[in-house]
């Protein structure tokens, strides 16, 4: 059996395991990558490997890093299913269609650009027909349903506790010899509102795991509610608005889950609240028909009858018109807006027009990959580049890190202590080599064999 990584090596981005037993070949995930140039030129060049060969998809989850680039395979040939939850399929529809109309935008001013300089125009990475094409493709699995994705592959989803039907996946291979690969996906902290915690998966001979944040802890979630609310409150008493750039999926949510509570217990003053991001009020749609993958407090919240995604003050805006009406509020209000990175959609617009303002503040809640706009201000330079100008950052920027649907590095050994017997060997993939180097250590305390991939790295098990 032979495992090769077409991305998330040494990177927080562009996920893609493919896997060969004999003859079948199938994908565990396909993501797009995010951050520097480089990173995002990958996206365009040839992926590697011949997607007609492939005869299936297991998608672990619907964040862009994950599925964004199933449509291009699908465009170059690939035909076999795309399995995923019923929640992952819907959010990978909102988060596919986005990417398509971001790659239509940025193709046509990159297509202006090559013109001038007499070079050939580059085509979209895909269009909106080429999702609607993968999404044909996709067939529904529950946690826990044994699925057979080919005569050698049989496959497993465990609830992962990231996002909204997010899961892990346990390969169970028999090509003469029976072997079980588990790869983690990106697995969630314990104890949030509204996913449940990571499921316990206690058998595998090789374990690919994420190592995100394998060099850090995250403060308990009280305490990150406590920093969140002493920031809105500075914000107002200043008189200025806060921007929070946004991942679309869950981030978002779990915003508007502490905002309501904050609201309904009087904690914070009196201020509307913006949910400026279509992508984010579409997914906040799927997140209220799917209350079967929520965790118990949110089941408990919505029973009483507290819808935690509609309060006093709050307003979604989902046009152009109402987004670019918010530059023109005088009074103290708060702008969640993607994307959560501030590399694309209506935060850049945001942060263009009140990052030179002392009042204001802008809050990074979320994992900022080197090279993107959201590094170099979390970073601390004074001017940025944004939307074609040099502007100067006199915001005040914070962040709180532990509002990451990943878990720390005492959360990655804690769930994988239940493993008995340990894996053979644990392969650390999708973080930056700092992080993985730092987990890979305390793995190996635990008497586990661990190794860091390469990009294209063929592993042999």
């Amino acid at each position: 059996m032979q495992i090769r990584l077409y991305g998330a090596a040494k990177v927080v981005t562009g996920s893609c395991y493919s896997v060969t037993v004999g003859k079948d070949k199938i994908l565990v995930d396909c993501g797009m990558f995010q951050g520097s140039k480089e990173l995002e030129k990958l996206n365009y060049d040839n992926p590697g490997f011949d997607p007609k060969t492939y005869k299936a998809i297991v998608l672990t989850h619907a964040h862009l890093d994950h599925c964004g680039r199933i449509p291009k395979i699908v465009k170059y040939g690939f035909k076999g299913p795309i399995y995923a939850t019923s929640a992952t399929k819907e959010l990978a529809q909102v988060v596919m269609l986005d990417a398509a109309n971001i790659a239509a935008h940025d193709t046509m001013y990159e297509n202006k650009r090559r013109r001038q300089q007499g070079l050939a125009p580059r085509e979209p990475i895909y269009t909106e027909n080429d999702v609607k094409n993968a999404l044909k493709m996709f067939k529904k699995v529950d946690y826990n349903q044994v699925i057979k994705v080919t005569e050698k592959i049989t496959a497993i989803y465990h609830d992962a506790g990231h996002i909204l039907g997010a899961g892990s996946v346990e390969l169970r291979i028999d090509d003469g010899e029976k072997k079980t690969i588990v790869f983690s996906g990106d697995l969630g902290q314990i104890d949030t509102p509204i996913v449940r915690d990571p499921e316990i998966i206690q058998t595998a001979d090789y374990l690919f795991l994420e190592s995100t944040y394998g060099d850090r802890l995250h403060p308990p979630i009280q305490e990150r509610k406590n920093k969140f609310l002493k920031i809105i409150r500075e914000t107002y008493k200043k008189g200025g608005k806060l921007l929070i750039p946004s991942f679309a999926i869950e981030r978002a949510q779990e915003l508007l889950y502490n905002i309501n509570e904050f609201v309904e217990k009087g904690l914070m003053p009196k201020m509307q609240v913006f949910l400026d991001s279509p992508m984010a009020i579409r997914a906040t749609v799927i997140f209220k028909r799917h209350p079967e993958f929520y965790d118990v407090e949110i089941k408990e919240l919505l029973d009483s009858g507290d819808n935690p995604f509609v309060f006093p003050g709050l307003s979604y805006s989902m046009s152009v018109e109402e987004s670019k009406s918010i530059r023109d509020i005088k009074e103290p209000c708060i702008v969640i807006a993607g994307s959560g990175m501030a590399t694309a959609g209506r935060i850049k617009h945001h942060i263009k027009n009140h990052i030179s303002d002392p009042k204001n503040t802008i809050l990074f809640v979320g994992y900022q990959a080197y090279g993107t706009l959201g590094y170099w201000i979390k970073k601390g330079e004074k001017r940025v580049r944004l939307l074609g100008e040099v502007v100067n950052v006199k915001a005040k920027v914070e962040s709180i890190d532990s509002f990451s649907a990943h878990a720390d590095y005492q959360g990655l050994l804690d769930w994988l202590k239940f493993f008995n017997p340990k894996p053979k060997k644990v392969f650390l993939t999708h973080g930056e080599p700092k992080s993985a180097l730092s987990l890979s250590k305390k793995i190996q305390k635990m008497g586990i064999q661990t190794h860091i991939p390469e990009m294209k790295e063929s592993i042999l098990l």
